[in-house]
C-alpha cells in the first residue's frame, strides 16, 4: 500500500485540538461552478443550496457562489424556512423555493422577501386567487410540470389552465420547470427512453404554454445529471446541486473524471494504535476477525458524527503516514464515537495522527457505495458535533 504523493497539509494549532472536523474548500466550490459554466455557457445558473448547502454551510457557500466569476442568476432551496434563512445573508439575488408556499402567510413571505415559489398543486392556485401585489410589484412564479417524476407537479392540462388564468395578471411572471427522474444512467436503454419521453412531453408543453402567454416562457429542466449528460435539456436555466460539491451524479463516472473537486473533507484522529493477533475480533458483534498479525487504529469518529453506521468492512480511509496518506480499510462495525481500521504494515503512525474519511484524495462516492448509500446522504448527515473549517 504505497502512500500517496500528496503531502500532509500543515495543521493549524486550532485544528490540532479537534477530534473530528470537516474542512470546506470554497475554492473547490467555485471551481465546480466554473465546470457548470463551461457546460452551459449561455444559460442562467440557479445554484442549489438546500439542506444547508448539502451539509457544507449555507451562508459560506452562498457567499462563495455569489461572488464567483462564473456568474449565477440565483439560488434554490427546498423549504420556506431555508429561503428565509438564506435571505438574511443574501440580500439581492433571487431565491427559488422548490416546495413553494403552503398557506397565505408563506405566499406573503414570497412577495416580502423576493422569493420565487414553485406552483405544483391546485391548492396553491386557490391561494393565489385571493392574493395581489401592490401596484408595481411582481412575483416570479414557477409552474412545475410533472413530466414523469411523479412527485410534485401538475400535468400539462392543469398547467395550461393555470397559465390561462394567471397570465391575465400583471403582478405575476410565469416560468416553467420540471425535473429529470432518471438521467444519471443514460447508457441504460431504459433510462435513455424514459428521459427522452420526459423531454418530449416538456417540449410539447413549452410550445403550448408559449402560445398561451404570447411568448415562450423561461424554462428549467436540468439539475447536475442533465447538465453533464444532456445538452439539449439545458434550456434557459440549469439548477446544479451535487456537482457543485464535488460528487458525481453520473453512473460509472467519477467526480475526478468529470473535472470536479471535492469540497468537503471529513477528518478525524487516531485515538489509539494496538497490536492484534491473527484471529482476534474487533467491535460489536465480532463482525471482523484479523486474518494476520497486524496493527489496528482506533479513529475518533462514529455515527454520532455522521459517519455511516452501514459502512462495511473494507471501506477505505486515508491515514497520515510517511509524509503522505496511505489507504487503509475499516475493520469492524462503526460505533457511536469510534471506528477501527486495519493499519496493515504501517509502523510510523501514533495516536493523534490524522485520518481522512472522505474528501481530498478519497472520493466520497466510493465511501458511499461501500455504505450502501450516496454522497448526498454522507454530506447532509454530518452532525453539529463536527466543526466546519472554511478555506
Amino acid at each position: 500500500m504505497p502512500p500517496t504523493t500528496r503531502p500532509i497539509p500543515e495543521t493549524k494549532p486550532s485544528e490540532s485540538r479537534l477530534r473530528a472536523w470537516a474542512t470546506v474548500d470554497l475554492g473547490a466550490l467555485r471551481h465546480n461552478l466554473r465546470r457548470v459554466r463551461e457546460r452551459c455557457p449561455a444559460t442562467g445558473i440557479i445554484a442549489v443550496v438546500k439542506a444547508d448547502a448539502y451539509g457544507h454551510g449555507l451562508a459560506e457557500c452562498a457567499g462563495a457562489l455569489r461572488d464567483a466569476d462564473a456568474g449565477i442568476r440565483g439560488f434554490a432551496v427546498a423549504t420556506m424556512e431555508e429561503a428565509r434563512r438564506l435571505r438574511e445573508v443574501e440580500g439581492e439575488l433571487p431565491i427559488q423555493c422548490l416546495a413553494g408556499f403552503g398557506n397565505g402567510e408563506e405566499l406573503e413571505d414570497c412577495a416580502r422577501y423576493g422569493l420565487e415559489p414553485v406552483l405544483h398543486e391546485p391548492g396553491q392556485l386557490r391561494l393565489l386567487r385571493n392574493f395581489f401585489l401592490p401596484d408595481g410589484g411582481r412575483l416570479s412564479l414557477w409552474l412545475k410540470h410533472n413530466s414523469g417524476m411523479n412527485r410534485l407537479g401538475l400535468d400539462a392540462d392543469a398547467i395550461l389552465a393555470a397559465a390561462r388564468e394567471l397570465a391575465k395578471r400583471k403582478d405575476l411572471k410565469l416560468r416553467l420547470m420540471s425535473h429529470l427522474a432518471w438521467a444519471d444512467e443514460l447508457d441504460d436503454a431504459g433510462s435513455a427512453a424514459f428521459t427522452r419521453r420526459q423531454l418530449l412531453a416538456f417540449d410539447r408543453l413549452r410550445r403550448k404554454l408559449g402560445a398561451v402567454l404570447g411568448a415562450p416562457p423561461e424554462c428549467s429542466m436540468s439539475s447536475s445529471a442533465g447538465i453533464l449528460c444532456l445538452a439539449d435539456a439545458h434550456y434557459d436555466i440549469v439548477r446544479p446541486g451535487i456537482m457543485l460539491y464535488g460528487s458525481s451524479s453520473v453512473a460509472g463516472r467519477s467526480a475526478q473524471e468529470l473535472g470536479l473537486l471535492p469540497v468537503m473533507t471529513l477528518r478525524a484522529r487516531l485515538l489509539a494504535v494496538r497490536e492484534v493477533k491473527a484471529g482476534e475480533a474487533v467491535g460489536y458483534g465480532a463482525s471482523w476477525r484479523f486474518p494476520r498479525d497486524t496493527r489496528m487504529g482506533v479513529v475518533s469518529i462514529g455515527y454520532a458524527d455522521g459517519y455511516p453506521r452501514s459502512a462495511a468492512n473494507g471501506t477505505p480511509v486515508l491515514v497520515a503516514s510517511g509524509g503522505g496518506f496511505v489507504r487503509c480499510r475499516l475493520a469492524g462495525r462503526v460505533s457511536m464515537d469510534m471506528v477501527t481500521v486495519d493499519l496493515g504494515e504501517l509502523d510510523d503512525v501514533v495516536p493523534g495522527g490524522e485520518v481522512i474519511l472522505w474528501g481530498d484524495g478519497l472520493d466520497a462516492d466510493e465511501v458511499a457505495a461501500r455504505a450502501g448509500t450516496i454522497a448526498y446522504e454522507l454530506f447532509t448527515r454530518v452532525t453539529a458535533r463536527v466543526e466546519k473549517r472554511y478555506r
